[in-house]
Parts: C-alpha cells; structure tokens; sequence
C-alpha cells in the first residue's frame, strides 16, 4: 500500500497537470480569439493598411494621366486628382533628388531654382503619365513616388538627371538605381548644370556624407 508521502506526491503531480492543462487550453483559445477578433495587434493593421494603400495607389494612378496644376520644387508637382482631404495628389520624383527651394531649414540651395524652373517648364499645365514602382507607393510624408513621362516622351525624373539639374538620390533602391547612377555620372563628366560649379559644401549633407 503506497506511503502517505507518495499519495500526496502523486496528488501534486495530478494538480501540476491539470494545472499546465488548463493553461494550455486557455493560451490556445486566447490565439483563437484575437485571430478572428476585430481588434487586431496595431502592428498587424499597419502592414495591411499600407498594402491596402499600395494596391488603390496602382488602381488609381499607375500608367494614367493627368494634369499638372503645381509645381512646388525641382522634384515636386502636384496632379489634378484628389487625394484624401486634398483635392490634388502631391507626387515626389523617384529616384532623384534636386536641391531645395522652399525648405525652412536649409533655405534656397545652390542651383535649387534653377531645378525649379526646369520642371516647371516641362510639366506645368502639361498632361504627364504617372507610372509607381515597388515596393513602396508612398514617403513618410504620404506624398505619392513615382516616375513621370512627359509629353514628349522623356522621363522628367531621368531628364532632371542628365540635364545636371538633380542628383540621383543614393538612399532609397528603386528599379533604375544603377542607371540613374549612370545619368548623374553622365552629367557630372560633362559639368552640365549644377555640375559645373558646385560645391561640397552645397550639396544636400546625405550627398555630403558620401
């Protein structure tokens, strides 16, 4: 006949068990639940939301044209379509990157109006063809990224490039990164634009940095 000690051994056994059992089963049922519950990690939503936000930019914008209202810098316009409470979406150039005009903290850049100029009168008033890239649509300022095709059929982002109005923006990868590395190259040989004169000093400083 087992001892007392070993009765009372095997009965905290059985409790410690049951115990892990039912945890078990309440862990497994608290998955269950917030896999089909509405209210889902905030995480979860976010990588949704932007998919969600990636898929409608496609539907709405890609290989479409569109009017150009506004130029607001060398590698900024906006087009005539609405845009959330905004009745224009702003679209940031792919891939390059002109100096500023209209930043508070850095204030005119060298070469930046010129730049500004450049675009104005390649696409203002103009119909241009917007096309998305992967595998982001949009910029931590919710503004729209793509390439633009002008009229005349060149690029404006490639021909802000190898005018020397722009450089190729080395921070973010995109589909051209390598060519549009070769169209600043290009440029800078030739001292077109910006390249003739510039500075160091009077480069964005992400470009100084390299």
């Amino acid at each position: 006949m087992p001892s007392k000690k070993k009765k009372t051994a095997f009965a905290m056994s059985k409790r410690r068990r049951s115990t892990l059992f039912t945890l078990c089963l309440l862990t497994v049922a608290a998955v269950v639940w917030l896999d089909h519950s509405p209210i889902k990690p905030s995480r979860q939503v976010h990588a949704k939301s932007k998919e969600q936000t990636k898929v409608q930019d496609y539907e709405r914008y890609h290989e479409k044209t569109f009017t150009v209202p506004k130029v607001v810098d060398g590698d900024t316009i906006d087009i005539d379509v609405p845009d959330g409470k905004s009745d224009h979406t702003r679209i940031r150039l792919i891939g390059v990157d002109t100096p500023e005009t209209k930043s508070p903290k850095v204030g005119i850049m060298y070469f930046g109006p010129e730049a500004s100029d450049f675009t104005t009168k390649s696409a203002l008033a103009k119909q241009v063809t917007v096309y998305l890239d992967e595998p982001h649509t949009r910029d931590k300022y919710d503004r729209l990224l793509a390439y633009i095709k002008l009229p005349d059929g060149r690029f404006l982002n490639e021909a802000l490039l190898s005018e020397g109005f722009a450089y190729a923006d080395l921070r973010f990868r995109h589909s051209f990164y390598n060519k549009y590395k070769q169209l600043e190259a290009a440029a800078r040989g030739q001292k077109k634009g910006l390249w003739l004169k510039v500075t160091p000093e009077q480069m964005p400083k992400w470009r100084q940095s390299r």
